[in-house]
This record gives C-alpha cells, sequence and structure tokens, in this order.
C-alpha cells in the first residue's frame, strides 16, 4: 500500500482513498469501542452525521439544538456572549441564538458544525494534492510527495491551515458543486433540509461558534453557559491543544476529548474561520478582516476562553516588498457548516410570515432585535442576573462556602436595587432632555410656518416693486437657518429617544409618570404626548422613523397658541 501510495504521490494522481482507510485506520486509538473508527472520524459517537466527499473521502457533522420550537424562537434563545473579563474586542452582548435546520424529533432547531477542523486529506479529496501544494505556505507541505505510512497519515490528519480566506472559500463552492451534481443525487441524501430542501456547506457564524463551544442548550439548562470554558479548567490538557502543551505546532485532529456536545478542537489547535467580518464588539463597530475563533496552539492556556476572538487580516500589508498579500496563517483553519437559506418554499414563507404576528405582538419587544450594545447600566443588571445561578450552584456544591456567599449575594443585591434606582433615573434624565429638544423643535416649526407666510407675502410684493427683493432674500435666509436649528433638534430628539426605547417598557412608564407629575406648561404637556408615543414606537419597531416624527410636530404645533 505504501509503494504504490507514493507512486500517487508523486505523480500527483489521485489513490483511492477506501485502500488509504483500510490501511490507516487500524492506527487510531481511543475511539468509542461500540463503533468502528475510519481515517476521517478517529473518535465516532452516535449522532454523527457523515457527508460524502469525493475519492470516498467524508466530513462529519454534529447537531446543536437551540431552545425553543418555533421559527421566530422564545425568550430562552437570547444568550449572553463575550466575556466580561476577556480582551478588549470580547464585550458582554445579548443575542438570540437560531437554528437553520428542524431537529431530528420535529420539537426544535438545530444548529449544524464539523465534528473535526477541515483536515489536508478532505482538502486533497476535493480539490487535489496539486492544488494544495499550490496554495498552502506551509514548507512542510511541500514534502507531502515524499512521505509514507504513518508520517503520510499524520501530515494528512493535520488542520488544514496555512491557506487564505480565499482558497477556503473556493474549497466551499467546489464541494458544493460536487455534493449538488444532479447526475449524482445520491450524493446529497445525508445534509439536512428544510421543507424537502437540502442545506449547503458555508463557514459558521460567530454566534454559531461561540453557542456550540460554551456547551449548546445543556449548558443553558445547567446554568454552566457563562463559564469560560465547556469543561473543568483543571482538565484543559485532556480537550485542548494550546502554547503549553503543543509549542506552536498543529496536531492531528481527534486526538483530544469530545467536549460536552461531540465536538473535537473547537478550543486550541487551529484557530478557526467564521463567516463574518471582524468588527470590534461582533456587531457593530469597523469591520476589518476575518473573524476568527478558538485560540490555536500559539495561545496560552489560560487565555483560552469560549469567548476569545481575533481578526485575521484577509489582505495583509507586506512591508518588506510594499505590497498587500493575501494573508495565511501557520495556525489559522477552518471548521465547516451547514446553512439554509431562511425561505427555501412559498409555504414556508407563508408560515414563517402567519407565525411572525404572534410574534412581533408578544416577543420581539423582548428581543435584542436592531440594538447595539444596551446602555452601560443595563448590561451591568445583565452581568448580576447571570452571577446569580453560578452563586446558587457553588453553595450547593460547597458547604463550607455558603456563610461568605451569602454575603457576596447581599452586596450583590444592594448592587442591584441600585442599578436599578440608576435605570429608572436615567430613563427619566433620558426622557426629559428628549422633551427639551422637542420643545425647542416645536418652537422653531412654529417660527418655520410663520415665516412661510411672511415669505409669501414678500414674494407678491417683489413682484409689484424690486424694492422688496431684499426682503425676500432675508426672510429665505432667515428660513434655511431655522430650517437647519429644526434639524438639528430633530437629530438630537432621535437620539434621545432611541436610547430611551432601549429600556425595559416598566423604566420608560415610570419615566413619563415622573415627568408628567411636575406642572409644565402646556407646549412640554404636547411634546411629552407626541415623546411618549415615538418612545414606544422605537421599543416596539426598533427604528426611528424621523419623516413621521417630524409631521406629527408639524401638525401638533402648525397653528399652537402657547396662551
Amino acid at each position: 500500500m505504501n509503494s504504490e501510495w507514493c507512486v500517487w504521490v508523486n505523480r500527483r494522481r489521485w489513490y483511492p482513498w477506501v485502500l488509504l482507510v483500510v490501511t490507516l485506520m487500524s492506527s487510531w486509538a481511543g475511539a468509542d469501542e461500540t463503533l468502528t473508527p475510519t481515517f476521517f472520524n478517529p473518535r465516532p459517537a452516535a449522532g454523527d452525521i457523515v457527508l460524502p466527499m469525493p475519492n470516498s473521502a467524508e466530513m462529519v457533522f454534529r447537531a446543536v439544538r437551540v431552545p425553543g420550537s418555533g421559527f421566530w424562537g422564545d425568550r430562552e434563545r437570547i444568550i449572553q456572549i463575550g466575556d466580561a473579563s476577556g480582551g478588549i474586542f470580547e464585550g458582554l452582548q445579548r443575542t438570540q441564538i437560531s437554528g437553520s435546520f428542524p431537529s431530528t424529533d420535529g420539537q426544535g432547531w438545530d444548529i449544524i458544525l464539523a465534528k473535526y477542523e477541515l483536515t489536508r486529506a478532505q482538502y486533497v479529496a476535493v480539490m487535489g494534492m496539486d492544488s494544495l501544494l499550490a496554495v498552502s505556505g506551509d514548507p512542510e507541505d511541500q514534502k507531502l510527495p515524499t512521505l509514507q505510512g504513518r508520517a503520510l497519515r499524520d501530515a494528512l490528519t493535520l488542520p488544514l491551515a496555512f491557506v487564505s480566506h480565499q482558497d477556503i472559500q473556493a474549497f466551499i463552492r467546489r464541494y458544493n458543486q460536487w455534493l449538488f451534481d444532479p447526475e449524482h443525487p445520491e450524493r446529497a441524501l445525508a445534509l439536512p433540509r428544510v421543507d424537502g430542501v437540502p442545506g449547503f456547506l458555508r463557514l459558521p457564524t460567530e454566534d454559531e461558534w461561540e453557542y456550540a463551544a460554551r456547551g449548546g442548550l445543556p449548558a443553558l439548562q445547567a446554568g454552566t453557559f457563562n463559564d469560560r470554558l465547556s469543561f473543568p479548567e483543571r482538565e484543559i490538557n485532556e480537550y485542548a491543544w494550546h502554547l503549553g502543551n503543543a509549542r506552536h505546532q498543529l496536531r492531528s485532529v481527534g486526538l483530544r476529548r469530545a467536549d460536552t456536545l461531540g465536538f473535537h478542537d473547537l478550543l486550541g489547535n487551529a484557530q478557526e474561520m467564521t463567516a463574518g467580518l471582524f468588527r470590534p464588539e461582533v456587531w457593530q463597530g469597523k469591520p476589518g478582516g476575518v473573524a476568527v475563533r478558538g485560540g490555536s496552539v500559539s495561545t496560552p492556556q489560560a487565555e483560552l476562553r469560549s469567548a476569545l476572538r481575533a481578526e485575521l487580516d484577509a489582505y495583509a500589508w507586506n512591508a518588506d516588498q510594499g505590497r498587500m498579500e493575501e494573508r495565511r496563517s501557520f495556525n489559522t483553519g477552518v471548521r465547516l457548516a451547514i446553512g439554509a437559506n431562511v425561505v427555501v418554499s412559498t409555504a414556508q414563507r407563508n408560515r414563517i410570515e402567519q407565525e411572525y404576528e404572534q410574534y412581533r405582538a408578544d416577543l420581539r419587544r423582548t428581543m435584542p432585535v436592531g440594538r447595539t450594545l444596551d446602555n452601560l447600566v443595563a448590561q451591568a443588571a445583565v452581568q448580576l442576573g447571570t452571577v446569580e445561578p453560578i452563586l446558587a450552584r457553588l453553595m450547593e456544591e460547597n458547604v463550607a462556602l455558603r456563610e461568605p456567599l451569602t454575603a457576596v449575594q447581599a452586596h450583590m443585591d444592594r448592587a442591584r436595587e441600585r442599578l436599578e434606582l440608576a435605570q429608572r433615573e436615567s430613563a427619566r434624565s433620558l426622557a426629559q432632555d428628549a422633551a427639551r429638544n422637542g420643545v425647542n423643535l416645536s418652537v422653531y416649526l412654529s417660527r418655520l410656518s410663520r415665516l412661510q407666510g411672511s415669505l409669501e407675502t414678500a414674494r407678491r410684493l417683489a413682484e409689484l416693486s424690486t424694492r422688496y427683493q431684499e426682503q425676500v432674500t432675508a426672510v429665505e435666509a432667515s428660513i434655511r437657518d431655522l430650517d437647519g436649528a429644526a434639524r438639528e433638534q430633530l437629530q438630537g430628539y432621535r437620539d434621545k429617544v432611541s436610547a430611551l426605547g432601549d429600556y425595559e417598557p416598566a423604566y420608560i412608564e415610570q419615566a413619563f409618570a415622573a415627568l408628567a407629575a411636575r406642572e409644565t406648561p402646556r407646549r412640554e404637556q404636547v411634546v411629552l404626548e407626541l415623546l411618549r408615543t415615538h418612545a414606544e414606537d422605537f421599543n416596539e419597531e426598533r427604528r426611528a422613523d424621523l419623516d413621521r416624527w417630524l409631521e406629527d410636530y408639524r401638525e401638533r404645533f402648525r397653528d399652537f397658541s402657547d396662551g
């Protein structure tokens, strides 16, 4: 077998993978004894989803359940990602996690990710050895044609690395084309489906990746989802290759233990590209290169965590040669996902639309839809809420710690009371500032209305005598100045209403109740009525309709009198 394999390698041709599997699979150890290990699935487990690849190769996936059964989800799908004690790009954020495919039991939805990192062998199966030698920046890959036996197996089962983001996209495209060859419908049979429509290969999103890395639904149910690692930190060497035990050297996939969801090397080994551009806050900030997750063999043990993220500059500046180059990194690889379009059929779209009405009426306002970061006070309140179950679990597991942990709980309760007061006061202050913008806006609009009348009069007089033209010019200049001032007040009004709309409805209600209790001029009372309507609209719709808001003010203050 080894001599035949080397003949193929030297000629840059593909020797049938079936023979390679038979020869090499027997050397893998540690797999589930009830299942048969293979070259492409060295640690087989129940629930594995196996897709074919060219030349008898395979790729293995795992399903990750998300909470809730409906398409739009429920409150249980709101998760927190990030790490308050992590790096500057890991700020705590709330998001709604969703699955791409109905689960096999029909009771929920699943995210589907590859069980292992993409290997060199799988890349060669799809693209060919010549392509790997051409695109790889790793000098060791150029030695592949000379390797045999165990050395060849070890090289081919390493994560694919040292290739560009563009090369990965080319691989995904070619693999999808192979799967969906109309002359071979059997290739797509194992793909998950939505309404009978098969999914397709893509990169995972950052929130899909982090949800899986944190342990998914089982971790949410156990109260461990917000832990830094999905496994005991003292056992990190059993689960992850990092700087301390790998010293910058990638290792074959599947050598370390699987996590609770059955994935290998989500943390450590090669850091993994995701589908999105890198943004400082995940959802907002300057778009940059490619977001990579999970750390690598170059990451110190103490820095490995589920929230760890970094930027791969897909195009990098070579200062020595004075040019831009496609970036290749020795410790950056990829883990594929299976995705689906949101709308796959007319019937499915109709179901989504019908379900949306209930979702919009009941749940949407509680979701982080359309939001960027919550205000800092609200973030602090969320963080306190995530600590409580951890404290409860620690007190239950450590009797000796109950007294000091109870004291910590008491401090948290007092902090929550202060945060509650701060949120009420912050909402009231925002409403008051927005009302001030609204009053100024109303005054400017009233003046503009009067000036428009003056302008019409001045233009009529100018038609009779040119000596009135200067008056027309002066009135037009005043209208421009007032219009600019009104626009500035409207922008300030929008910013404060948008910030106010991020608060829970109870805080908005309390803010307006406090303002209504004061003795205020009639103009401000009318502004507060409009402001309340606009804040409630924003809280529900998650957008500022400036044109409509401006028209509301014009109508209410067109002939307004303060008397």
